[in-house]
This record gives C-alpha cells, structure tokens and sequence, in this order.
C-alpha cells in the first residue's frame, strides 16, 4: 500500500499542468545557463585576456545583487504574483547575453561590458530566484514539496550534464562570444513555457502601512530566529564562500596554466552535474535511511573530503580523470543537503513570508560568493592558483560546524522542525 500511495503520489504531479509548465521552463532555462557557465569566463580568459583577480571580479559579478539587493527583493516579490517577477528576469537576462555577441560582432567587446552583464543577470536572477523559491510552494501541496523539489533537481541536472561539453563544442565552433547566445534563447524559452501557467500565484499578504523595512525584518527574525535554519542558512553560506574561492579559479587554473582545451574545461562541470543528479534521485532514500538529521549535516563533511582531494588531481594528464570523478562524488553527496535543506525551509515557512524567508536565505548564502570570488580571485594574484584552491577546499572541511551544532543543541528544542516524509521510493 505504502508503494501504491507512494506511485499515486508521483503520478499526480506528472499530471499536474501548471507544475510541468514550471518544470519544463526551469529546464530549458537551466540548460542554456549551463552552456554560460563555461563560455562566460572563457570570453574573459581566452578572448580578453582576464587575469586571475579579473577572472575573480567577473564571478563576484555573478552573485553581487544577492548581497546588495537579496533582502529587499524578498520583500518586493512578496508584493507581486510570482509568475510576473520571474517572466520579467527570464526576459531581462534574454537581452543582456545577447548583448555578448553583438558587441563581439561589432568589435567592441570589453571587460568592463562583461563586469556590466554579469551585474545584470546577477540583478534579473535574485529576482527570479526569490520569486521562483516562493512559487513552487503555491502550485503543489505541501506533502509533495520534497517529490516536486527532487523532480527540478533531477530535470536540472540532467540539464547541465550535457550542457558545459555542448558549451565547449559551441565555443570551438562558434567562439565563446557567440556560444552565449544559446543561452539568450534559452532565456525566452523559458519565459515562453512560463507565459503558459494558469495559476499566477497570489502576493503574499500585508500589514497595513507595512514599510519596506518592517517586512524586511519579519524575514531576517524568521530565519535567524529559529535554530535549525539559521545553522543550516549559516552552514550554506560557509559551504559557498569557500567553494567560490574555488570555483572563480579552477577555470584560470585548467583553461589559463594547463592549457586544456574548451571541452576538457567544460567536463569538470559535466562532471558536477552528472554527481548532482545522481544526488538528487539518491536523496529520498538517503533521508529515508539515516534521517533528516543526519542528511543535513553528514553529506556536508562528506563532500568536503572529497573535494579536497580532487585539488592535487587537477593536472594536464590521466590525473585529470580521477579528479573529475573525485569532484562528482562529493556532488553526489552534497546534493543530499541542497534538496533537504530547500524542502525544509518551504515546509516551515508561512506562505505569506515565502518570498522574504527565501530572501534572507539567498541574501546571506548566495551573498558569500561575491566576497568567496574576490578573495579566490586575491589570493590566485598572490598565492598562484593551485595554493588558493588548497585554502579553498580547506575551508569547505569547517562548513558543517553551524548546522552541526544547532541540530545537536536542538535535538528536542521546541523550534524542532517537521521532519521529511520517509519513503522507500526516490
């Protein structure tokens, strides 16, 4: 029966329209990102030149609206149907990679332009983020957020598996400049399949004569507040520093010291896709058998130790292979925490606070990776490259201390949070 249930559960969701529209809209979406993923920095790297502290400064670009905007976008979107905010972000970031190829056409591509692009998809994508994180909550009940939640994850990963390799062919056959563009048309893609949702999802409801500020507010107390979620907020942002300082280098180190061409380049991130979504469709029975608890602390420390291992394995021969593998591992693992962690915070968080809460996660945990992209992007000028990615995989060891300790501290707290429903079925 519990199979049965479980098969009933799923299917219901295959059925459900609107939630196959959103679906298919962050797939394609996810997909074209993964072709900029590569071909964004190696416009920087190979085309323009861009030095490691460059390099570093265009990925702080990436994420700095998450921490110059993060907060009072929560409180914005909360003001707004969802559906609206996210066709606009998809719209937005459509027209600012497409001012890639144009200005490589023209001759005049710069990087004080990519600096500028980067910003604004950054801008157009805290918005969609905030809104998106706010939506799926709204479209599918609340005892299959984690079911709706694996299902993204796993169509997103299937995504990006192929992604960076098509991005590296794209770059070769087209240049980087214009290998962007793929990812423009995924944009109105998106924006196309998301045009087609029915249900455009309700604001969230207002105090009256509520300020910007008071309801900025009510998300920060709501997540810093409450134990377990700040130490799993906190342990995120960890996670993403000192993986930034990584990530902002590992292209400078493999396209810029080894030499390595674009589509050996794009496989290290083919490989991190391929482990997230083995991840994902592992997940339901990972929390089924050790617990909620331990699945938000345990894959963590896990994933740590394998990327730090992966660090001597990036090298211009068959190491190269077993660091791939290495650095798929521990998304396997981590994927375990991402998926938990995101089901966690919906189910806790009242509707009317979806966006502000998702907000103030993003702001702090996605507002680490700027400062994570400067400092990998100092330390590469000073150090060189490889002793950066020591520090930064280093630091990864020391993430799951704040949720660690919050969920030791809370074991039988009364801010305990509701547990993901078990099932033997991914």
């Amino acid at each position: 029966m519990l199979v049965f249930a479980t098969m009933r559960s799923q299917t219901s969701l295959y059925r459900h329209r609107d939630f196959r529209q959103l679906w298919a809209a962050d797939t394609v979406s996810q997909a074209g990102t993964a072709v900029t993923l590569v071909a964004l920095p190696l416009v920087a790297i190979s085309v323009l030149h861009a030095t490691p502290a460059q390099a570093g400064l265009l990925v702080a670009c990436e994420y700095l609206a998450f921490l110059l905007l993060g907060l009072p976008a929560g409180a914005w979107a909360d003001r707004y149907r969802p559906r609206r905010i996210m066709l606009a972000g998809d719209l937005g970031r459509a027209v600012l990679l497409g001012s890639v190829p144009a200005a490589a056409a023209f001759g005049v591509l710069s990087l004080p332009q990519l600096y500028a692009v980067a910003f604004g998809m950054s801008v157009c994508t805290v918005f969609f983020d905030v809104a998106y994180g706010g939506y799926l909550p709204r479209l599918v009940p609340a005892e299959q957020l984690t079911d709706g939640n694996v299902k993204l994850e796993v169509t997103r990963t299937i995504a990006q598996v192929g992604g960076p390799g098509i991005g590296g062919l794209l770059i070769s056959a087209l240049t980087a400049p214009f290998a962007v563009l793929v990812d423009a048309l995924s944009y109105l893609g998106s924006a196309a399949l998301l045009a087609r949702i029915r249900t455009p999802g309700q604001p969230g409801t207002r105090e009256p004569g509520g300020s910007l500020r008071a309801e900025i507010g009510a998300g920060l107390r709501f997540v810093f507040g409450h134990r377990q979620l700040r130490g799993i907020t906190l342990t995120a942002a960890l996670s993403n520093l000192f993986g930034t300082i990584g990530f902002s280098l590992l292209l400078v180190l493999l396209a810029g010291e080894l030499r390595l061409p674009p589509v050996l380049c794009g496989l290290v991130f083919t490989a991190e896709a391929a482990g997230g979504l083995i991840g994902a469709l592992l997940t339901r029975r990972i929390v089924a058998r050790i617990g909620e608890r331990l699945a938000l602390s345990v894959p963590v420390a896990v994933s740590a130790v394998l990327w730090l291992l992966a660090v001597p394995m990036f090298q211009a021969d068959w190491r190269l292979a077993v660091a791939f593998v290495l650095h798929g591992l521990g998304w396997v693992v981590f994927m375990t925490f991402r998926i938990s962690s995101v089901s966690y915070r919906q189910r806790l968080c009242p509707p009317e606070l979806l966006g502000r809460m998702t907000a103030t996660v993003r702001f702090v945990v996605w507002g680490a990776m700027p400062a994570g992209a400067v400092i990998g992007g100092l330390l590469g000028q000073w150090l060189g490259v490889r002793p950066a990615l020591w520090i930064g995989a280093a630091g990864e060891l020391f993430a799951v201390l704040p949720v660690f300790l919050a969920l030791t501290a809370g074991r039988r707290g009364a801010d305990a949070a509701p547990v993901l429903p078990r099932s033997d079925n991914s």
